[in-house]
């Protein structure tokens, strides 16, 4: 499937969850991988504030990207951030969503000008 870039520069992103690790498979506790690198991902919740309106998301990024000093309810950035939609059959139901994805989560600061 085709990957969407996502802006970030204009937008406020809060930490809304502490990285934690992304687990594959929920019955067994396997913890998901790169599949290049084979490196561990990491889940993290943030909000994502742009133009007025927000979205809860979880961004999954790998291990080596979570940087020290990330606090609940600070800015944080999330460079390379991307978007891929996604499509599956579970269970004999359709399901769709969009999956996100960054090189890492480091703590950010609020753009200059937003609420000013």
């Amino acid at each position: 499937m085709k990957t969407i870039r996502v802006q970030t520069e204009n937008a406020t992103i809060l930490l809304t969850e502490v990285p934690e690790p992304k687990v594959r498979d929920r019955q067994t506790g396997e913890i998901a991988k790169d599949a290049v690198s084979g490196e561990a991902l990491m889940k993290v919740g943030v909000v994502y504030i742009d133009e007025g309106e927000s979205s809860l998301i979880h961004v999954t990024v790998p291990e080596s990207g979570v940087s020290d000093g990330l606090a609940l309810g600070a800015p944080v950035s999330l460079p390379g951030l991307i978007a891929r939609p996604w499509d599956s059959v579970f269970n004999g139901q359709q399901r769709h969503g969009i999956a996100y994805r960054a090189a890492a989560v480091a703590p950010g600061a609020v753009p200059a000008g937003v609420g000013a």
